[in-house]
């Protein structure tokens, strides 16, 4: 198993938040929150009834069973070992059928090229050492014709401040440090890595949050976190 492309520390930091993963209250109330804006912008863009997909970076599963919930037969994937445990038994209880796997992007691109419909990556890119990699890696994936999905954060002050300063020292919304700035990935950069990947970039959406309703919401403004939508040429 390819394993290169992998921090361990930001691994440890995932595999920390693991028994609060489906806690709506909890640690993982952002991802909670912004989950079902997650799942409407792919609804509006893919057909997920009957597709075959791989959530990469899927932790404890909150996408994932939102896909199969949606009607697509759904992979999990992580390389953390704590979460995909989580993501295990929320699908048993749950009574959902999906198939975790502890595997890098890279490897199981290696094994299933050219095989799925839909194509999430989300919240991941900004923790790997090498994100042009798991942008290659879920491009080989998708069948041609296939859609992929990213999400990430923006690399501006702004996000610096919203992201970081307000989310996670201020609001305590997340873990302190929870993101790198370093890592942040702006959305040309992001869109430079999809065509040298072999997809054409569709829309790049922002998700906005508003401190005083407390309510997230897509909208044009990419400047902290924002959707894209590719597909497979």
């Amino acid at each position: 198993m390819k394993k290169h492309n992998v921090d361990p520390a930001e691994v440890a930091k995932f595999d920390a938040l693991a028994s609060s993963w489906w806690d709506p209250e909890g640690q993982s109330k952002p991802l909670h929150e912004i989950n079902p804006l997650r799942l409407a912008f792919i609804n509006e863009r893919a057909q997920l009834k009957n597709a075959k997909a791989v959530d990469v970076g899927c932790g404890g599963g909150i996408l994932t069973e939102a896909l199969v919930k949606s009607g697509a037969e759904t992979v999990g994937i992580d390389m953390g070992e704590m979460p995909l445990n989580v993501a295990k038994l929320h699908a048993l209880e749950a009574g959902l059928k999906i198939k975790y796997e502890l595997t890098t992007a890279e490897a199981m691109a290696e094994k299933h090229p050219d095989e799925f419909d839909v194509v999430t990556c989300m919240e991941m890119l900004e923790h790997v050492p090498d994100p042009q990699a798991i942008i290659n890696a879920c491009a080989t994936m998708a069948k041609p014709g296939g859609d992929v999905f990213f999400s990430t954060l923006n690399r501006n002050p702004k996000a610096y401040l919203l992201a970081i300063v307000g989310a996670e020292y201020i609001a305590k919304m997340l873990p302190k440090g929870t993101h790198d700035y370093a890592r942040f990935i702006r959305p040309a950069e992001l869109a430079r890595c999809c065509r040298e990947a072999g997809l054409h970039v569709y829309d790049i959406t922002g998700i906005s949050y508003n401190p005083l309703t407390r309510r997230y919401k897509l909208n044009r403004d990419v400047d902290v976190n924002y959707l894209v939508h590719c597909r497979r040429i």
